[in-house]
Protein backbone atom coordinates (compact mmCIF):
# COMPACT_ATOMS: atom_id res chain seq x y z
CA UNK A 1 0.00 0.00 0.00
CA UNK A 2 0.99 3.47 -0.69
CA UNK A 3 0.76 5.96 2.09
CA UNK A 4 -1.24 8.95 0.73
CA UNK A 5 0.28 11.76 3.56
CA UNK A 6 3.24 13.21 3.14
CA UNK A 7 3.16 14.72 6.60
CA UNK A 8 2.03 12.61 10.05
CA UNK A 9 0.84 15.78 11.53
CA UNK A 10 -2.34 13.99 13.22
CA UNK A 11 -4.72 11.07 13.42
CA UNK A 12 -7.81 13.03 11.76
CA UNK A 13 -6.83 12.89 8.15
CA UNK A 14 -5.98 9.44 8.58
CA UNK A 15 -8.38 6.51 7.12
CA UNK A 16 -9.15 3.36 8.57
CA UNK A 17 -6.85 2.08 5.90
CA UNK A 18 -3.98 4.50 6.75
CA UNK A 19 -4.47 3.62 10.20
CA UNK A 20 -4.07 -0.12 9.73
CA UNK A 21 -1.12 0.00 7.43
CA UNK A 22 0.89 1.62 10.14
CA UNK A 23 -0.52 -0.93 12.20
CA UNK A 24 0.60 -3.74 10.26
CA UNK A 25 4.39 -2.38 8.88
CA UNK A 26 4.64 -2.17 12.94
CA UNK A 27 4.28 -5.96 13.90
CA UNK A 28 7.35 -6.47 11.55
CA UNK A 29 9.15 -3.93 13.10
CA UNK A 30 8.47 -5.33 16.49
CA UNK A 31 9.24 -8.79 15.15
CA UNK A 32 12.66 -7.19 14.07
CA UNK A 33 13.32 -5.22 16.84
CA UNK A 34 12.94 -8.66 18.97
CA UNK A 35 15.96 -9.88 17.09
CA UNK A 36 19.36 -10.35 17.76
CA UNK A 37 19.62 -8.22 14.30
CA UNK A 38 18.00 -5.34 14.84
CA UNK A 39 18.54 -2.76 11.97
CA UNK A 40 16.74 -2.16 8.31
CA UNK A 41 17.72 -0.08 5.91
CA UNK A 42 14.16 1.82 4.99
CA UNK A 43 16.38 5.08 6.25
CA UNK A 44 19.82 4.91 4.80
CA UNK A 45 20.74 7.97 3.02
CA UNK A 46 18.40 9.89 4.51
CA UNK A 47 18.76 12.66 7.90
CA UNK A 48 16.49 12.30 10.27
CA UNK A 49 16.34 16.11 13.19
CA UNK A 50 14.76 15.66 16.09
CA UNK A 51 13.17 19.33 17.38
CA UNK A 52 11.70 19.17 20.81
CA UNK A 53 10.86 22.47 22.19
CA UNK A 54 9.72 20.63 25.28
CA UNK A 55 11.23 18.39 27.32
CA UNK A 56 10.64 14.52 26.36
CA UNK A 57 12.43 11.50 27.50
CA UNK A 58 10.28 8.63 26.06
CA UNK A 59 8.87 10.14 22.61
CA UNK A 60 12.43 11.56 21.68
CA UNK A 61 14.32 8.10 22.53
CA UNK A 62 12.21 6.50 20.76
CA UNK A 63 11.91 8.55 17.75
CA UNK A 64 15.77 8.59 17.77
CA UNK A 65 16.14 4.82 18.73
CA UNK A 66 13.81 4.18 15.72
CA UNK A 67 15.59 6.35 13.12
CA UNK A 68 18.94 4.80 14.41
CA UNK A 69 17.47 1.08 13.55
CA UNK A 70 16.01 2.19 9.99
CA UNK A 71 19.37 3.63 8.81
CA UNK A 72 19.10 7.69 8.81
CA UNK A 73 21.87 10.01 10.05
CA UNK A 74 20.00 10.88 13.02
CA UNK A 75 21.04 14.72 14.71
CA UNK A 76 18.97 15.80 18.05
CA UNK A 77 18.53 19.74 17.98
CA UNK A 78 18.70 21.00 21.63
CA UNK A 79 16.14 23.44 20.97
CA UNK A 80 15.92 24.78 24.89
CA UNK A 81 19.06 26.85 23.98
CA UNK A 82 18.86 27.20 20.33
CA UNK A 83 18.07 30.63 18.39
CA UNK A 84 14.53 30.29 19.30
CA UNK A 85 15.34 31.59 22.97
CA UNK A 86 17.13 34.56 21.36
CA UNK A 87 13.64 35.54 19.29
CA UNK A 88 14.25 33.58 15.74
CA UNK A 89 10.57 32.61 14.65
CA UNK A 90 9.34 29.41 13.59
CA UNK A 91 9.07 30.18 10.00
CA UNK A 92 13.59 31.41 10.16
CA UNK A 93 13.87 28.09 12.15
CA UNK A 94 12.14 26.79 8.90
CA UNK A 95 14.61 28.58 6.75
CA UNK A 96 17.24 27.14 8.22
CA UNK A 97 16.21 23.76 7.96
CA UNK A 98 15.62 23.69 4.26
CA UNK A 99 19.11 24.88 4.12
CA UNK A 100 20.37 21.92 5.59
CA UNK A 101 18.29 19.18 3.98
CA UNK A 102 16.85 17.25 6.35
CA UNK A 103 14.18 14.40 4.50
CA UNK A 104 12.56 13.82 8.27
CA UNK A 105 11.59 16.06 10.92
CA UNK A 106 10.41 15.19 14.25
CA UNK A 107 8.82 18.05 16.53
CA UNK A 108 7.43 18.56 19.80
CA UNK A 109 6.17 21.93 20.47
CA UNK A 110 4.30 23.69 23.33
CA UNK A 111 1.81 25.73 20.75
CA UNK A 112 -0.94 23.81 19.06
CA UNK A 113 -1.05 24.09 15.37
CA UNK A 114 3.14 24.91 15.50
CA UNK A 115 3.67 21.78 13.53
CA UNK A 116 1.70 22.00 11.19
CA UNK A 117 3.17 25.44 10.24
CA UNK A 118 6.47 23.91 10.32
CA UNK A 119 5.38 21.40 7.58
CA UNK A 120 4.10 23.97 5.22
CA UNK A 121 7.58 25.80 5.14
CA UNK A 122 10.16 22.96 5.22
CA UNK A 123 10.42 20.71 2.28
CA UNK A 124 10.67 17.41 3.77
CA UNK A 125 8.66 14.69 5.53
CA UNK A 126 7.02 16.37 8.94
CA UNK A 127 6.29 14.00 11.97
CA UNK A 128 4.06 15.54 15.25
CA UNK A 129 5.61 14.49 18.08
CA UNK A 130 2.90 16.45 20.22
CA UNK A 131 1.99 19.77 19.79
CA UNK A 132 -0.01 21.92 22.99
CA UNK A 133 -3.28 20.53 23.61
CA UNK A 134 -4.04 19.17 19.70
CA UNK A 135 -2.32 15.86 18.88
CA UNK A 136 0.22 13.05 19.65
CA UNK A 137 -0.75 11.01 16.83
CA UNK A 138 2.18 8.45 17.51
CA UNK A 139 1.00 7.92 20.93
CA UNK A 140 -2.39 7.26 19.78
CA UNK A 141 -0.99 4.26 17.48
CA UNK A 142 1.17 2.50 19.73
CA UNK A 143 -1.55 2.35 22.24
CA UNK A 144 -3.98 1.09 19.12
CA UNK A 145 -1.05 -1.27 18.53
CA UNK A 146 -0.61 -2.12 22.17
CA UNK A 147 -4.17 -2.63 22.22
CA UNK A 148 -4.97 -4.90 18.84
CA UNK A 149 -2.26 -6.75 19.97
CA UNK A 150 -3.54 -7.66 23.58
CA UNK A 151 -6.87 -8.02 22.55
CA UNK A 152 -6.51 -9.48 18.93
CA UNK A 153 -8.84 -6.43 17.43
CA UNK A 154 -8.86 -3.11 17.50
CA UNK A 155 -12.67 -2.50 17.09
CA UNK A 156 -16.04 -2.79 18.84
CA UNK A 157 -14.47 -2.86 22.23
CA UNK A 158 -15.07 -0.30 25.34
CA UNK A 159 -12.56 1.85 26.22
CA UNK A 160 -12.30 4.39 29.02
CA UNK A 161 -9.67 7.32 29.09
CA UNK A 162 -9.83 8.45 32.36
CA UNK A 163 -7.95 11.76 34.16
CA UNK A 164 -7.31 15.25 32.84
CA UNK A 165 -9.02 14.81 29.29
CA UNK A 166 -9.08 18.98 28.91
CA UNK A 167 -5.33 19.10 28.84
CA UNK A 168 -4.08 16.15 26.86
CA UNK A 169 -3.33 15.87 23.02
CA UNK A 170 -2.94 12.15 24.13
CA UNK A 171 -6.11 12.02 25.02
CA UNK A 172 -7.73 13.67 21.66
CA UNK A 173 -5.68 11.65 19.42
CA UNK A 174 -6.97 8.30 21.14
CA UNK A 175 -10.63 9.47 20.72
CA UNK A 176 -10.07 10.19 17.12
CA UNK A 177 -8.70 6.90 16.47
CA UNK A 178 -10.52 4.71 18.74
CA UNK A 179 -13.67 6.49 16.78
CA UNK A 180 -12.62 5.83 13.83
CA UNK A 181 -12.19 2.35 14.18
CA UNK A 182 -15.85 1.90 15.79
CA UNK A 183 -14.75 1.61 19.22
CA UNK A 184 -17.43 2.32 22.39
CA UNK A 185 -15.35 5.22 23.94
CA UNK A 186 -15.82 6.71 27.74
CA UNK A 187 -13.62 9.26 29.00
CA UNK A 188 -13.44 9.74 33.00
CA UNK A 189 -12.66 12.68 35.01
CA UNK A 190 -13.74 15.76 37.37
CA UNK A 191 -15.85 18.11 35.25
CA UNK A 192 -13.36 20.79 35.75
CA UNK A 193 -10.78 18.73 33.75
CA UNK A 194 -12.93 17.72 31.20
CA UNK A 195 -13.39 19.86 27.95
CA UNK A 196 -16.62 21.65 26.82
CA UNK A 197 -18.19 20.16 24.00
CA UNK A 198 -16.56 17.25 24.33
CA UNK A 199 -19.94 14.86 23.80
CA UNK A 200 -19.43 16.46 19.92
CA UNK A 201 -16.92 13.60 19.65
CA UNK A 202 -19.20 10.87 20.06
CA UNK A 203 -18.33 9.78 23.61
CA UNK A 204 -19.45 8.80 26.84
CA UNK A 205 -18.72 11.66 29.94
CA UNK A 206 -18.77 10.22 33.57
CA UNK A 207 -17.71 11.88 36.17
CA UNK A 208 -17.80 8.82 38.64
CA UNK A 209 -15.14 6.14 38.01
CA UNK A 210 -17.21 3.06 39.07
CA UNK A 211 -19.88 3.83 36.54
CA UNK A 212 -17.56 4.51 34.09
CA UNK A 213 -15.26 1.58 34.34
CA UNK A 214 -18.29 -0.84 34.15
CA UNK A 215 -17.61 -3.51 31.50
CA UNK A 216 -14.95 -1.84 29.94
CA UNK A 217 -12.31 -3.94 27.67
CA UNK A 218 -9.27 -1.16 27.82
CA UNK A 219 -8.81 1.35 31.08
CA UNK A 220 -6.34 4.18 30.01
CA UNK A 221 -4.99 6.36 32.47
CA UNK A 222 -3.86 9.81 31.67
CA UNK A 223 -1.11 12.44 33.80
CA UNK A 224 -2.30 15.30 35.79
CA UNK A 225 -0.72 18.07 33.04
CA UNK A 226 0.33 20.39 35.92
CA UNK A 227 2.59 22.89 33.55
CA UNK A 228 -0.34 23.03 31.53
CA UNK A 229 -2.68 23.93 34.22
CA UNK A 230 -2.99 27.71 35.32
CA UNK A 231 -5.70 27.45 38.24
CA UNK A 232 -7.15 25.07 41.08
CA UNK A 233 -8.06 22.18 38.98
CA UNK A 234 -8.25 19.69 41.59
CA UNK A 235 -8.78 20.64 45.02
CA UNK A 236 -5.98 17.97 46.38
CA UNK A 237 -3.47 15.19 44.64
CA UNK A 238 -4.70 12.86 47.98
CA UNK A 239 -8.76 13.77 47.11
CA UNK A 240 -8.03 13.20 42.83
CA UNK A 241 -6.61 9.98 43.85
CA UNK A 242 -9.51 8.79 45.82
CA UNK A 243 -11.95 9.74 43.78
CA UNK A 244 -10.23 9.11 39.88
CA UNK A 245 -6.86 7.04 40.90
CA UNK A 246 -7.11 3.48 39.11
CA UNK A 247 -6.53 1.50 42.28
CA UNK A 248 -8.06 -2.77 42.73
CA UNK A 249 -11.64 -1.69 43.73
CA UNK A 250 -12.51 0.51 40.90
CA UNK A 251 -10.56 -1.90 38.76
CA UNK A 252 -13.10 -4.15 39.85
CA UNK A 253 -15.67 -3.02 38.10
CA UNK A 254 -14.27 -3.16 34.52
CA UNK A 255 -14.37 -6.63 32.90
CA UNK A 256 -11.81 -9.40 34.44
CA UNK A 257 -9.65 -9.15 31.65
CA UNK A 258 -9.82 -5.54 30.92
CA UNK A 259 -6.18 -4.21 30.37
CA UNK A 260 -4.54 -1.08 32.36
CA UNK A 261 -2.59 1.77 30.21
CA UNK A 262 -0.58 4.56 30.54
CA UNK A 263 1.20 7.14 28.39
CA UNK A 264 4.02 7.96 31.20
CA UNK A 265 5.58 9.19 32.97
CA UNK A 266 3.25 8.12 35.99
CA UNK A 267 2.37 9.62 38.99
CA UNK A 268 2.20 6.56 41.43
CA UNK A 269 -0.36 7.35 43.75
CA UNK A 270 -1.56 10.01 41.99
CA UNK A 271 -3.44 8.66 39.29
CA UNK A 272 -2.77 4.64 39.70
CA UNK A 273 -1.76 2.86 42.36
CA UNK A 274 1.84 0.94 41.91
CA UNK A 275 0.64 -2.72 41.93
CA UNK A 276 -1.80 -2.00 39.40
CA UNK A 277 0.62 -0.39 37.33
CA UNK A 278 3.12 -3.17 37.66
CA UNK A 279 0.55 -5.85 37.19
CA UNK A 280 1.64 -8.24 35.08
CA UNK A 281 -1.33 -9.65 34.31
CA UNK A 282 -3.34 -6.33 33.87
CA UNK A 283 -0.68 -3.76 33.11
CA UNK A 284 0.55 -3.42 28.94
CA UNK A 285 2.15 -0.23 30.08
CA UNK A 286 5.65 -1.42 29.27
CA UNK A 287 4.04 -2.92 26.12
CA UNK A 288 3.17 0.75 25.31
CA UNK A 289 7.21 1.59 25.50
CA UNK A 290 7.88 -0.99 23.35
CA UNK A 291 5.70 -0.71 20.91
CA UNK A 292 6.06 3.29 20.52
CA UNK A 293 9.63 2.14 18.62
CA UNK A 294 7.86 0.05 16.44
CA UNK A 295 5.15 1.91 15.36
CA UNK A 296 7.20 4.77 15.05
CA UNK A 297 9.67 2.96 12.72
CA UNK A 298 6.80 2.26 10.72
CA UNK A 299 5.64 5.66 10.57
CA UNK A 300 9.40 7.18 9.11
CA UNK A 301 9.42 3.66 6.99
CA UNK A 302 6.12 4.90 5.17
CA UNK A 303 6.53 8.54 5.03
CA UNK A 304 10.49 7.50 3.31
CA UNK A 305 8.74 5.80 1.21
CA UNK A 306 6.34 8.80 -0.29
CA UNK A 307 9.25 11.09 -0.04
CA UNK A 308 11.55 9.40 -2.21
CA UNK A 309 8.74 8.58 -4.68
CA UNK A 310 7.66 12.20 -4.90
CA UNK A 311 11.47 13.12 -5.63
CA UNK A 312 11.80 10.56 -8.47
CA UNK A 313 8.53 11.84 -9.88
Amino acid sequence: MTFPHAHLLGIEPLSQGDITAILDLAEEYVTLNRSDAKHADALVGLTQINMFFENSTRTQASFELAGKRLGADVMNMAMQASSIKKGETLIDTAMTLNAMHPDLLVVRHPQSGAVDLLAQKVRCAVLNAGDGRHEHPTQALLDALTIRRAKGRLHRLSIAICGDIAHSRVARSNIILLGKMENRVRLIGPPTLMPTGIAEFGVEVFDDMRAGLEGVDVVMMLRLQRERMDGGFIPSEREYYHRFGLDAEKLAYAKEDAIVMHPGPMNRGVEIDGEIADDINRSVIQDQVEMGVAVRMAAMDLLAQGLRARRAA
